[in-house]
């Protein structure tokens, strides 16, 4: 198969389970706080990617120069977009949290502009215009079981803007280092920042931490599916066909978030929401049509 339709399958695949992962946080979220949750799942990722490395021999040397660029994307991801993410999920349902992190192919658009001079043409900031009115139509049209407030959507938005220098230091480490590497590394960093959060916010609670299978499970599925599998597939694309490309199919997320949502939670989606939905993918793509110079530039 053509690398570049597998790339292509990697980021819709990554897509995926990062969509099915705010339904899996939700779950866990019922008998967990978000700060264990988030631990855990990094523990279990870290476990199971450092004994595929070692059995692989693929630990590699990190150039000196590096060094920072990793931990500024551990910083990123997971530490700031965890948190943020996290909470937000608390005050946010899936699905709306899907919505809000679906505009991250226009945010790192604008980053391309600004750090790599990658100029948009009018039809881009179209777009991005049309996008915002599908959220907002999705948001606020009917009454459903998909909530939200201010609080959670600026949390997400934060987690947006974290994904988005997520994405453009990757840009910068994905083609001298594997993405298996880049990915336990990353989460070796973000535990070690996590690990005082962890023991001044749940630490208490430890001794009295419960064991729900289907909350257990859902963190299992987060650390390998979305830890995991998700970053190492979007590493992958993003090595083969760029960040943009690999970054537009976060126009997926709200959808299969909906889907999987209304079988797993049961949240209601209406056909207002799902007309929001079509308008805000048809501004997303407009976003990126042709002139969106990173799909040039980036693989050069």
């Amino acid at each position: 198969m053509h690398n570049k339709t597998v790339a292509y399958l990697a980021a819709i695949s990554a897509m995926a389970f990062f969509a099915f992962s705010y339904v899996w946080f939700k779950i866990a979220n019922e008998t967990y706080g978000p700060v264990t949750i988030v631990f855990s799942r990094l523990l279990i990722a870290i476990t199971f990617l450092s004994l595929y490395l070692l059995l692989t021999k693929g630990f590699e040397k990190i150039r000196k120069g590096d060094y920072k660029y990793f931990m500024l994307l551990a910083l990123c991801e997971p530490f700031l977009y965890f948190i943020f993410e996290g909470y937000g999920l608390e005050k946010v349902s899936s699905t709306v949290a899907a919505v809000i992190v679906s505009i991250i192919p226009v945010f790192t658009a604008i980053g391309g502009q600004l750090i790599f001079n990658e100029r948009l043409r009018a039809i881009n900031y179209s777009g991005i215009v049309i996008s915002f009115s599908g959220i907002l139509v999705f948001m606020l049209s009917g009454e459903s079981n998909l909530s939200f407030n201010t609080t959670g959507i600026i949390l997400m938005l934060m987690a947006v803007l974290c994904a988005t220098g997520y994405s453009l230091l990757l840009r910068k480490l994905v083609h001298n280092y594997s993405p298996v590497f880049i990915v336990n590394t990353q989460n070796i960093i973000g535990a070690i920042l996590f690990l005082p959060l962890f023991l001044i916010i749940d630490g208490k609670e430890i001794p009295h931490l419960v064991f729900d299978k289907e909350s257990v499970r859902a963190i299992v599925q987060l650390a390998v599916f979305a830890s995991c599998g998700s970053f190492i597939l979007l590493g992958y694309s993003v090595r083969i066909i760029g960040i943009a490309r690999a970054n537009l199919f976060a126009n997926l997320l709200p959808v299969i978030t909906a889907l999987y949502a209304f079988h797993i939670l049961g949240e209601s989606v209406t056909i207002e929401k799902y007309a929001g939905i079509i308008i805000m993918i048809a501004g997303l793509t407009l976003s990126q049509v042709n002139g969106n110079s990173i799909l040039s530039k980036e693989n050069t």
